[in-house]
């Protein structure tokens, strides 16, 4: 694992379906960025209750992720600060962090 604490870690995939995919891109759908985050920060929420307020003081997209693929997220940290990764086998797909 990427962190030196035990890491929260869990996959998910974006269905071809999704409603966010259409419009981005039409022809050659790509899954938000956006959306990649709403899966991180409710996995944080998952094991650390609701979150309320928060910044992303640091949030970097190196490769996009296509609908139906796996990902895992990885978490460390405790609130009020958590870094994450979010990867596609061994390639970084987003990485940064989410502070109250």
């Amino acid at each position: 694992m990427f962190f030196a604490m035990p890491a929260v870690a869990m996959n998910f995939s974006v269905a071809p379906d999704h409603p966010s995919l259409p419009g981005h891109f039409p022809g050659h759908p790509v899954v938000p960025g956006v959306v990649v985050l709403e899966r991180v920060l409710a996995e944080i929420e998952r094991v650390h209750g609701p979150l309320g307020p928060l910044r992303l003081p640091q949030v970097k997209f190196v490769q996009p992720l296509l609908p139906d693929e796996r990902a895992d997220i990885e978490i460390a940290g405790q609130a009020p600060r958590w870094k994450f990764r979010v990867l596609r086998g061994e390639t970084l797909i987003a990485s940064g962090e989410v502070a109250l």
